[in-house]
């Protein structure tokens, strides 16, 4: 399950934007706001260290929080609707925010038995 949202995600060794986004059921524009990156460097130069690093945020955070729900629709599901508590944002909204950091948090200390 976990291996195939990273394997669907990927294009030989780098994460291929338009296949996270396909993922996420988001827009190429939405997902380059995400990741803090132009939509035309995210698509002519998805190779690019600085495009890899942003989407690898996000893959990391939909991958962990996959492991813990069981299910990467429910994962997904997660992270663009379910406010999380104490910062009263989604973690799509926290990551847009440049707060990744603190959802990869949130998802470890749900895995410690902290209710989010």
């Amino acid at each position: 399950m976990l291996a195939a949202f990273l394997d669907d995600i990927r294009d030989a060794d780098m994460i291929a934007p338009r296949r996270m986004a396909e993922r996420l059921r988001l827009p190429m524009s939405r997902l380059a706001k995400l990741a803090h990156v132009n939509r035309n460097t995210m698509t002519a130069r998805p190779e690019s260290p600085a495009v890899q690093a942003k989407l690898g945020e996000i893959a990391r955070i939909i991958a962990r929080a996959a492991e813990l729900a069981g299910d990467e629709g429910r994962a997904i599901i997660w992270f663009k609707h379910q406010p999380i508590a104490g910062f009263g944002k989604t973690a799509e909204e926290l990551v847009e925010d440049g707060h990744a950091d603190a959802v990869m948090w949130t998802l470890e200390s749900m895995d410690q038995g902290a209710y989010a």
